[in-house]
């Protein structure tokens, strides 16, 4: 069985290491077959990948700006031509159908994109004769040397959201990527090589707990990026800031979809399904709550509901399949549980998705719908994680709002409505990161930043775009006094910028 391997200073490790090594399974959800193993890197193997990291640091950074911009334009001619093999990649170890992929690999390239306009992000500002004699300026400097640690739901875009932010302003990157789905890095890691990329500048580490924490503890890694559940954001952001480093830590969500009584029913049903169900449900922007105010419910629900049966759930290299299987087995188990639970705590179960066979081992289940669900309830309190959708009643305008900012996460939020006055209070009042009026999954474009609020956070900086380019960098001011110049000279050629 095939070993997916570290990659390191430009080269991946042994196929057969020397000593001990151990080695977690890599499944092919669709199937449930175990197809390949995955190294586990032990403290030491991600020191060296952090060495790595350290060594190429000082020519990188010395690196000019043309050049760093001239490898994520290779990079992006290198994804484009490449993206179906990438997207292949994806759905073989994920299960998410290959349209879903390759959407992935898409947004992953707002970024790289946006990455490639590194010489104008990285300017820095000049103030003249503050005295006199006198001159300031600032200056943005890389930060050193970055560990990016990114989850199994999009194995190539978030990569993409930091990597490509972090080596365009002149970082070194260690990426440990979830060990459920690892290839896609490995292949990320080699399409940056392709394209121009010195050796060491990005290293992939795969690994569990122990690479995690060797990251954490490393006195040679100055920032972290994290995506994730919150329970692990918030303890990589305290053990990571507790060791002076830089923390961006996006924990989970519960993202509610408000639809007031004067929304198209039909286009918020649709965006209903396709918010709630969209590759098995495994977003941290997917819609878990339809939050129905008034009377709505009782148009909506069978609305959605009547949705449902013609959603097509196979392997996701089936060109009719809309849904595939989730990430594990166990997982599986875990998404059903919240459903078969549901009516124990006062739920109408509309559609058990539980109920639905399938053919073979893999790891699919079908879409549920519950409604009457309230707080308190764990399929309204818990990040469900997989297609469930819960639909909550409440009276008012007013008791949306209240609903969603007692929530303790604060990722995403839709309003479907035709009214332009509710929709500028909502936009104002709603403790949220990022808001989509008529829009059921708000992830900003590349030219914005990505984060939410409250458990959705820790840390202060969002991830890719702006925000991105703050995180990567640290601000130098310079004053200066000179004296009048005493020498020249004569130049010809046109000045270069090499």
């Amino acid at each position: 069985m095939a070993l997916i391997r570290h990659f390191i200073a430009g080269e991946e490790s042994p196929a057969e290491p020397t000593g001990a090594v151990r080695t977690g399974p890599v499944f092919n959800p669709a199937t449930g077959e175990r197809q390949h193993e995955v190294a586990l890197a032990d403290t030491a193997e991600t020191q060296r990948a952090i060495a790595a990291a350290r060594a190429a640091f000082p020519a990188w950074r010395a690196t000019s700006l043309t050049k760093r911009a001239d490898v994520l334009f290779r990079l992006r001619h290198l994804l484009t031509e490449r993206k179906e093999e990438l997207a292949a990649i994806v759905t073989s170890e994920h299960g998410k159908v290959l349209s879903d992929a390759a959407g992935e690999i898409g947004r992953g390239l707002e970024n790289v994109e946006f990455a490639s306009g590194l010489i104008d992000k990285l300017k820095g500002e000049y103030s003249e004769q503050v005295s006199t004699g006198v001159d300031v300026h600032s200056v943005k400097q890389p930060v050193g040397v970055v560990g990016c640690i990114t989850p199994f739901n999009f194995p190539v875009m978030v990569p993409l959201w930091m990597v490509a932010s972090a080596i365009a302003c002149g970082n070194t990157v260690v990426l440990k990527p979830s060990e459920k789905d690892p290839s896609a890095s490995v292949y990320l890691a080699k399409l940056f090589r392709e394209a121009g990329l010195p050796d060491g500048v990005l290293n992939v580490v795969h690994g569990d707990k122990e690479a995690v924490d060797a990251i954490l503890d490393s006195p040679d890694v100055s920032a972290v990026s994290f995506v994730g559940s919150t329970p692990i954001a918030r303890s990589i952001y305290q053990r990571a800031s507790a060791n002076g480093k830089r923390v961006q830590a996006l924990g989970g969500a519960k993202n509610h979809m408000v639809v007031l009584e004067d929304a198209d029913i039909d286009a918020a049903a649709d965006a209903a399904v396709s918010a709630a169900y969209g590759s098995a449900g495994e977003r941290c922007m997917a819609v878990s709550v339809v939050v129905a105010v008034g009377d709505v419910a009782d148009r909506l629900v069978p609305a959605i509901h009547s949705r449902l049966d013609a959603l097509r759930i196979g392997p996701g290299t089936d060109a009719a399949s809309e849904m595939g299987p989730l990430i594990t087995r166990e997982h599986r188990d875990k998404v059903a549980s919240y459903v078969t639970g549901a009516a124990a705590e006062g739920a109408t179960v509309v559609a058990d998705g539980t109920q639905r066979d399938f053919e073979g081992d893999g790891f699919f289940v079908g879409v549920s719908l519950l409604d009457h669900v309230r707080p308190g309830m764990k399929a309204y309190d818990d990040e469900i994680f997989g297609p469930v959708l819960s639909v909550v009643r409440v009276d008012t305008f007013e008791d949306a709002i209240e609903l969603i900012n007692a929530n303790p996460y604060g990722n995403g939020v839709a309003l479907f409505t035709r009214d332009g006055g509710a929709a500028r209070r909502f936009e104002f009042e709603v403790e949220v990161g990022m808001v989509g009026i008529n829009v059921p999954i708000p992830v900003p474009v590349g030219a914005y930043s990505f984060g939410g609020w409250k458990n959705s956070l820790f840390g202060d900086s969002h991830i890719y775009g702006p925000e991105s380019f703050h995180f990567y960098t640290r601000s130098k001011v310079v004053t200066t006094r000179w004296p009048d110049p005493v020498h020249s000279r004569i130049e010809l050629a046109f000045p270069g910028n090499s």
